[in-house]
């Protein structure tokens, strides 16, 4: 008997449970069919990815608590009458191609606690009705970014009188009716995200906190709403974390409702609120010494030194951001000394912050975690030796446009930061390959910004590639010297790079998207103006980075239809798209639109060589699963009216350029 025979199906789903990385759990089921069968009875929650494969994923997956629906397009109401019943009545031949008809599809809604809708186009009140009322134990839906979501689809989402979290940002149909009929029906929700829902006002808010007392979460981010909301929420008392980011109807008298009640508060956003000063953010913290996040980025025009007095009876507080404000040296001074457990603070586009201010900023942080320095002109050298010989525990530092800053600097963080995971050096002009070199002993590194820094070249990038080897996103952005040898030391040791950007490394060749192929992980790369670029290295780009969900090749003039031929084959999880400038063809146009099913964003400015019945085509073919589409607004008038009605019938917003 095999040690993996000896092992008991409970033993086997305690070891499957220790497996947090999808790349693990896919080299589990490939195992046995023992193993297989454990991954099927002990998986809490799936991503379908293509809706053809929902109805044989829900019958494997019985036990699911968490079903996200996010990427499959072509979800509508009568798929999910197919999906809860079965009845082969209800099918029409277009269903039938895409879900085949089954009766024992059903168990998986009995255990579902989590439900991810977001961005769907065609799912209306009735199918939401019939999986609310199909999954009793519904505690989390998420149906933001969902076009035509509006209020009788509130109404059908009402009926889930579980809900604890719900998520409806920018459902830019709901009023303040739907909301009232969420208030009512769901008592118990404890976190509630409207952001951006523009038509909530006063009203749906003030029957909210009347009807939903457990709220400990709300966020009503860019709503138009005034004091008297917050002169509503202010009963709340178990609400602890509340942004109201962007209202710019909100000024000091409503913070002052605030400050007297929500006796709960731990986190407050009041960022870009145009009407609020100082004094409002001095009442709220008058009234919660228990303050732990306080972020009021770009809503002040300073730092005065009542708020820094105020500041002091905040012990609790770990992250503080007053970006854009003016910050004076003394004040940053008093940060440090009143701010022992701070571990995030952000200066961000700060007027005044000198050297001075931040070594006195950091002298008593040595708890500090994140610090954001981003467009901070001033900071030289001597402030970044302070940072790092202070703050030794750091794990990401935003210093773009500091452009002061040379290899020193970077000589001190890979000298004291090792535990650094998050660096932005964009516009730092003063960067060169030693500093890299310095740099690279920050083996920890998982981010690194490096856009507009012109002094590097493919020596610098060795120097990152052979210590950094967890680095998941590069932005090599504009950075002219970079050529093929740099992506091949890339390639070579940073197996788990996601993320790149090589836009305008003109340098690059066919041999660098070689090389750039080996990166297996690969989903996001950003290559515009990648001018000797032909289609075999896109070719070899498609064969090798099955992963690539995110491909801008504006500007790519170089590469002719077999490179998109390639894509439109290989690249099957390609979810958007810039072809803009590009030299394909109606055939090679149509190719990619029409392959690529999973695509839901395509930019397609300029395109010389495609005709307006090669656009027409194209858009055809992709008109059912196709989200968003950016055309020259000189194609309104020469489309034909069918075509763009149906890509808006089906929810695809069409951007005019």
């Amino acid at each position: 008997m095999s040690i993996v025979e000896a092992l008991t199906a409970d033993l086997l789903a305690r070891v499957y449970r220790h497996l947090s990385c999808e790349t693990d759990r896919k080299a589990w089921r490939l195992v046995c069919k023992e193993f297989h069968r454990v991954d099927s009875v002990s998986r809490p929650s799936i991503r379908v990815l293509r809706v053809e494969f929902l109805d044989s994923l829900l019958r494997k997956y019985t036990r699911i608590e968490s079903l996200d629906l996010s990427v499959c397009p072509r979800i509508d109401d009568g798929t999910v009458s197919i999906l809860l019943s079965g009845a082969a009545d209800l099918f029409t031949p277009a269903v039938w191609r895409v879900i085949p008809p089954r009766f024992d599809s059903v168990k998986w809604t009995g255990r579902l606690r989590r439900l991810v809708l977001s961005h769907s186009t065609g799912l209306r009140h009735s199918g939401l009705e019939q999986l609310v009322r199909a999954c009793p134990m519904l505690e989390s839906i998420d149906v933001s970014y969902s076009q035509g979501f509006g209020d009788r689809e509130a109404a059908a989402v009402s009926l889930a009188v579980g809900l604890r979290e719900l998520k409806m940002d920018k459902c830019l149909g709901l009023t303040d009716v739907g909301l009232a009929k969420i208030a009512v029906g769901c008592p118990r929700l404890e976190k509630l995200s409207l952001k951006w829902c523009l038509e909530i006002g006063d009203l749906g808010v003030d029957l909210l906190c009347k009807k939903c007392f457990s709220l400990k979460f709300l966020d009503l981010s860019y709503l138009k709403v005034t004091n008297d909301s917050l002169r509503s929420i202010a009963p709340l008392i178990s609400l602890e974390v509340l942004s109201i980011l962007g209202c710019s109807l909100v000024d000091d008298v409503g913070l002052q409702f605030l400050g007297d009640g929500c006796p709960s508060l731990r986190v407050i956003d009041v960022s870009r609120c145009d009407a609020v000063s100082s004094s409002g953010i001095i009442s709220i913290i008058r009234g919660h010494d228990c303050l732990e996040q306080l972020k009021a980025s770009f809503s002040l025009v300073e730092v005065t030194p009542s708020l820094v007095d105020s500041l002091k009876d905040l012990k609790a507080l770990t992250s503080f951001r007053i970006d854009g404000a003016r910050a004076s040296d003394c004040s940053l001074q008093s940060f440090s000394k009143n701010f022992k457990n701070l571990s995030e603070i952000g200066l961000s586009k700060c007027t005044g912050v000198t050297d001075i201010g931040i070594i006195q900023l950091v002298s008593g942080s040595s708890n500090l975690r994140l610090l954001d320095l981003t467009c901070c002109h001033s900071i030289t050298d001597a402030a970044v030796f302070s940072v790092s010989n202070s703050c030794r525990n750091l794990t990401c530092l935003k210093l773009e446009s500091c452009s002061i800053i040379t290899e020193k600097g970077l000589y001190y963080l890979g000298s004291f930061c090792l535990l650094l995971e998050e660096l932005d050096l964009t516009d730092c002009s003063c960067i060169n390959n030693t500093g890299l070199k310095y740099l690279s002993r920050c083996s920890k590194l998982r981010s690194l910004k490096l856009g507009l820094c012109m002094c590097i070249s493919d020596q610098g990038l060795c120097h990152i590639a052979s210590n950094c080897k967890n680095i998941y996103e590069l932005d090599l952005y504009k950075c002219c010297s970079i050529g093929d040898e740099g992506l091949e030391a890339l390639s070579s040791s940073c197996k788990r790079l996601k993320i790149l950007n090589i836009s305008y490394c003109t340098r690059i060749t066919d041999k660098g998207l070689e090389y750039i192929s080996k990166l297996e992980e690969l989903s996001n790369l950003d290559m515009r103006g990648l001018v000797q670029v032909t289609c075999l290295g896109i070719t070899a780009l498609a064969a090798g980075c099955k992963r690539l969900a995110n491909l801008d090749m504006k500007h790519c003039q170089s590469v002719n239809d077999s490179g998109f031929w390639a894509l439109a084959h290989h690249s099957q999880n390609l979810r958007q798209v810039n072809l803009s400038y590009s030299n394909i063809s109606d055939l090679g146009l149509c190719m990619m639109m029409g392959n690529l099913t999973r695509l839901q964003d395509a930019k397609l400015l300029h395109l010389s060589n495609v005709t307006v019945q090669g656009f027409e085509l194209a858009l055809r073919a992709c008109c059912m699963r196709i989200k968003k589409v950016k055309l020259v607004t000189s194609l309104r008038y020469r489309l034909s009216r069918e075509i763009i009605e149906t890509l808006h019938s089906r929810g695809c917003k069409i951007r005019w350029d």
